[in-house]
């Protein structure tokens, strides 16, 4: 009987370790551990009169922000909906739509930020990593243009920064899909990279290309950029290098191309000061 007894209170005891651990884990999981703590911190740090009154007003403030964060990113979802009713190509349509967004980013969310009325900052960047990535830019070709063009988070951003922004994402975007064909016409097979020297002539082409647009409007880069024929300058490349010397030089992969391409695109946006 002492056994059982004595085996019951292992049993009962391990129930209740197992069952503490699993509240710990709930807690910990759920961030209200550390959310206390930062409480706990605040009212060592303040020593009001009222400590609960202070508790009250910091998990308030706390819920107002959630709540902002919410709202902002409502926001934005409905801003990028608007903007992607028409192509950039339809100057009318697309500029209306950017200044439906524009207005819904700064009526939705109340603008506590330096510089007057606008956009705020950290809302103005993240709908343009938002546009690159569903214009299908991977994050490592978005981002060099995104840290010339984007603003800080406590700055307000006008209206003509806005579109500007907005639309050189928009033209990016095509702009890469564009150099992503001039690869594709250069390479041997679709399974193998291009021979480097005919990639080289194909961005040298592209770069004079763009230094003969028009430099305050960025949709002249990508009007510049389509006036190259994919078939011509494969076919002009193949007339220089026979196809028996493109087997054997060094190549560039898809990526390299792409890259070097969006170079060439990204150093003529002005950078956002």
């Amino acid at each position: 009987m002492a056994e059982k007894r004595r085996a019951g209170v292992v049993i009962m005891s391990d129930s209740k370790s197992a069952a503490a651990d699993g509240d710990q884990e709930f807690l910990s999981q759920a961030g209200v551990s550390a959310l206390l703590r930062g409480a706990l911190l605040k009212l060592l740090e303040s020593r009001p009169e009222d400590p609960v009154g202070f508790l009250a007003e910091h998990f308030g403030h706390l819920s107002s922000e959630a709540d902002d964060g919410g709202a902002e990113h409502q926001s934005v979802s409905r801003a990028l909906w608007h903007l992607s009713l028409a192509h950039h190509s339809q100057r009318s349509a697309f500029n209306n739509n950017v200044r439906v967004a524009y207005e819904l980013l700064t009526q939705g969310v109340p603008c506590r930020v330096s510089g007057g009325g606008g956009v705020r900052g950290r809302l103005y960047s993240e709908m343009l990593r938002c546009l690159c990535s569903e214009g299908g830019l991977s994050g490592s070709t978005a981002a060099p243009l995104l840290r010339r063009i984007q603003s800080h988070d406590y700055e307000a951003v006008p209206f003509e920064l806005f579109r500007q922004g907005v639309l050189t994402c928009a033209v990016f975007a095509d702009y890469i899909r564009k150099s992503q064909c001039l690869y594709a016409a250069v390479a041997s097979a679709p399974d193998r990279p291009a021979e480097r020297t005919l990639c080289q002539a194909v961005l040298s082409t592209l770069r004079e290309a763009l230094e003969t647009a028009d430099g305050t409007d960025v949709a002249r880069y990508l009007e510049a950029s389509a006036k190259i024929s994919p078939a011509k300058v494969a076919q002009a490349m193949a007339e220089v290098h026979p196809r028996a010397q493109l087997q054997d030089g060094p190549t560039m992969d898809a990526q390299e191309f792409e890259d070097a391409a969006a170079a060439l695109f990204i150093a003529r946006v002005r950078i956002v000061t």
